[in-house]
């Protein structure tokens, strides 16, 4: 099963982001969605899922974290903003220990913390928004009996000059 994850786009998918997670089996939005997202990854993925970050509306209507069932595991999504960046991961992994993984935003910054279980990812920024290293995403292929993880960012966008 192929699911690609993504995070903080804030109002803007990066097209070619748009492209490289077009056919997966689940598209992840990790929260801080801004307006439009959601119609625009509506054709690119048989299911959808995205939970609310810290920037998205107090009346948005996605959950704050969600539990996906995958062959192999569950994956945990949720954005990440309601642990300190220090402890981030510590209290991801005592909050969710019965997730083979965890996915987050909420820091802009792409990671995979696969060292020990279950593994937190954060596929960075998809849009423009602090996109560190370029906008880019993770792809998750999840088999009963293995996960592999691999991350692709692009070129950050040129800025246009103002004549």
């Amino acid at each position: 099963m192929r699911i690609a994850l993504i995070a903080d786009t804030h109002g803007h998918l990066d097209p070619r982001v748009a492209d490289a997670v077009r056919g997966a089996d689940v598209l992840v939005h990790a929260g801080d969605v801004g307006d439009g997202i959601e119609a625009a990854m509506a054709p690119l993925a048989a299911r959808i899922v995205i939970v609310t970050g810290n920037n998205d509306p107090v009346d948005a209507p996605w959950p704050e974290s969600q539990v996906l069932d995958l062959p192999g595991g569950s994956l945990v999504v949720v954005h990440g903003h309601q642990w300190p960046a220090k402890t981030r991961h510590r209290k991801l992994r005592d909050r969710f220990p019965e997730a083979r993984a965890i996915v987050c935003g909420h820091s802009h910054r792409r990671l995979e913390d696969t060292d020990q279980t279950p593994w937190v990812l954060n596929p960075g920024a998809a849009g423009r928004s602090r996109a560190y290293g370029g906008p880019g995403w993770i792809e998750l292929i999840a088999d009963s009996d293995r996960w592999q993880v691999r991350t692709q960012s692009f070129e950050p966008p040129t800025r246009r000059r103002s004549r």
